[in-house]
């Protein structure tokens, strides 16, 4: 991120600078907690581009288990050669998640036929530049003199290792692009462009841009000082000037209003774009009214993902009049931790009702209240394509996410993965939730987390599980005041479920006895007990209050070693 550009929305410091480790090895607790983690990152469609393919929850489980145990092995034997002890360990074990998580992404991508991600044409390692390495990815071929010749058009150096970007290294990084080539498809991610390393990409862009179709600018300004950042993102921005793009991400830059006027000729020449990112870029209301006002049509937008940024009430109102209410074709909406409160939800779920073709709808983490669950009822029984529906932690309450139910069940028949944690929803909701569960037919993964449901609504929305949703594969109920009865409702809901990997039943109040129970009936069934998440929060009632001391100190020393994973980002590869 540019130093100074916007402070408020700097990008959060690297893992590699913060003193949160305590412990290692984890508790199995905390390991379970990374694992799930994992799976919502691999699963989410933050990472579609033409690189990476979204894993779907139940495949993304599975390979997170892989993944951290693979991970967790590298880490201990850095721990049993005592190379590294303490939080160096934990480092180890974060940074090889990291890269195994990134090459999972992309051969998925290749096996369901998206365009493979390349390797970097060339890395800097201690200031020198290596030959280049293995031979890029190709995405097509082509006959030529009655052979077949492949012909490579994407060109991707985000996989390289981490690093300022001088003029030099630029003009051998970017040779392919500067020599005669078909590239459709360019990532320049994960280096920090300055004023000469920005000309050379420009040279370099400029050449190309009547055929450009997918641009990836994430993250391209890291550690630059202000000025010299802004210069860069303009002098790139001016290249791409009267391109026809289909897909442009400018996450992870640290915009605010003077980064996105830097991206003004960029962003408005852009009137056919189909997918737009603006993830983690820190952009408050007058950067969100400077895209409204350069950008100059979102009418065949497919794909919005905005995330992690501090827009408010206001900064929403503005992209909802102008971007959202612009976009009828919208299929995938992302307009989550943004500091969205109700008048802002609202404005965006009345944006929404211009169109009927979400497929996915994410807007976690905001503040929209019953009043904004009113509104965002009335615009989900516009939408009946919806497969994902993540509505986690808006402030809905009963009120709210009773509307929300009730559009769900009149017209969402096809969702496949529904979250609605931390909702304060309470009991009283249940019948109308169990009954949205019922006309759920291809539900997978089903996320209640953090509520208020108690046994008797854990026993009836466990009953609709049981009854009507064969293919569930995940299913969340921490922290709802569960005890025994509801816990072992749950258990038996999913136990005879050939697909199910996943019941997450911590945080509750569950006896030991009724802890026996649930896994006497996960046993009993074909999933097992090995799909039983971790139980160190629990707080049965028979533990002792000394016991119960020293699992909240456990809990905060395990917080803090699956907190470093919050943020991790598979593709930032700073090792």
């Amino acid at each position: 991120m540019a130093d100074g550009v916007d402070d408020a929305g700097a990008k959060p410091p690297s893992m590699q600078g913060q003193q949160v480790f305590k412990l290692w090895p984890p508790s199995q607790g905390t390991r379970e907690a990374v694992r799930q983690k994992m799976a919502l990152k691999l699963s989410s469609a933050c990472f579609e581009s033409q690189s990476f393919a979204r894993i779907e929850l139940g495949d993304a489980q599975e390979h997170a288990k892989t993944i951290e145990e693979a991970a967790f092995e590298a880490a201990q034997e850095a721990d049993r050669s005592g190379d590294k002890v303490g939080s160096a360990v934990v480092m180890v074990y974060a940074k090889h998640a990291s890269k195994l998580m990134l090459e999972t992404l992309r051969s998925q991508g290749r096996e369901n036929g998206a365009p493979p991600a390349l390797s970097p044409t060339a890395t800097v390692d201690n200031g020198v530049v290596p030959p280049q390495g293995e031979e890029p990815a190709i995405d097509r071929s082509v006959q030529e003199n009655g052979e077949e010749k492949e012909i490579q058009t994407a060109f991707d150096i985000s996989g390289g290792t981490r690093a300022f970007l001088t003029r030099e290294y630029a003009e051998e990084l970017l040779k392919p692009l500067l020599d005669e080539n078909a590239f459709t498809h360019i990532c320049l991610s994960n280096w920090s462009f300055g004023d000469g390393s920005a000309e050379v990409a420009a040279r370099a862009l400029s050449a190309l841009k009547d055929r450009l179709v997918d641009v990836n600018l994430a993250d391209i300004v890291a550690g630059r000082p202000e000025v010299e950042a802004l210069n860069a993102m303009t002098t790139i921005s001016s290249a791409l000037e009267g391109s026809k793009l289909k897909s442009l991400n400018l996450s992870d830059n640290a915009l605010g209003e003077k980064g996105v006027r830097a991206f003004s000729a960029l962003l408005g020449s852009q009137d056919s774009l189909e997918a737009l990112y603006f993830m983690n870029n820190g952009i408050s209301e007058d950067a969100a009214r400077a895209i409204r006002e350069i950008l100059p049509s979102s009418k065949e937008l497919r794909t919005l993902r905005f995330h992690n940024n501090m827009s408010g009430d206001q900064g929403a109102m503005e992209l909802a009049e102008s971007l959202v209410q612009g976009a009828p074709l919208l299929e995938h909406f992302q307009f989550s931790s943004s500091r969205v409160g109700s008048d802002g939800g609202i404005a965006l779920m009345e944006a929404l009702r211009g169109g009927k073709s979400l497929r996915s709808i994410d807007i976690r983490d905001n503040m929209y209240g019953p009043e904004g669950g009113a509104a965002l009822g009335l615009t989900l029984r516009s939408h009946a394509m919806l497969t994902e529906v993540y509505l986690s932690d808006l402030g809905l309450e009963d009120e709210g996410a009773l509307a929300v139910i009730e559009a769900l069940t009149e017209g969402a028949s096809q969702v496949v993965v529904l979250e609605l944690g931390g909702n304060e929803i309470t009991e009283k909701v249940a019948p109308a939730l169990a009954t949205c569960i019922r006309s759920m037919k291809h539900l997978t993964r089903l996320n209640l987390m953090e509520n208020e449901l108690k046994d008797k609504g854990a026993v009836t929305v466990s009953n609709a599980i049981k009854d009507s949703v064969n293919d569930l594969r995940e299913l969340d109920l921490s922290v709802n005041e569960l005890g025994r009865v509801g816990a072992v409702a749950a258990a038996q809901a999913v136990a005879n479920k050939s697909e199910f990997k996943s019941l997450n039943l911590n945080g509750n109040q569950i006896s030991e006895q009724g802890i026996e129970a649930l896994r006497e009936a996960l046993t009993k069934g074909v999933v097992g007990v090995t799909v039983l998440g971790p139980l160190d929060e629990n707080e049965a009632e028979e533990e002792e209050e000394e016991e119960e001391e020293k699992d909240d100190e456990d809990a905060t020393d395990d917080e803090n070693v699956v907190s470093g994973f919050s943020d991790l980002d598979v593709a930032d590869k700073s090792d």
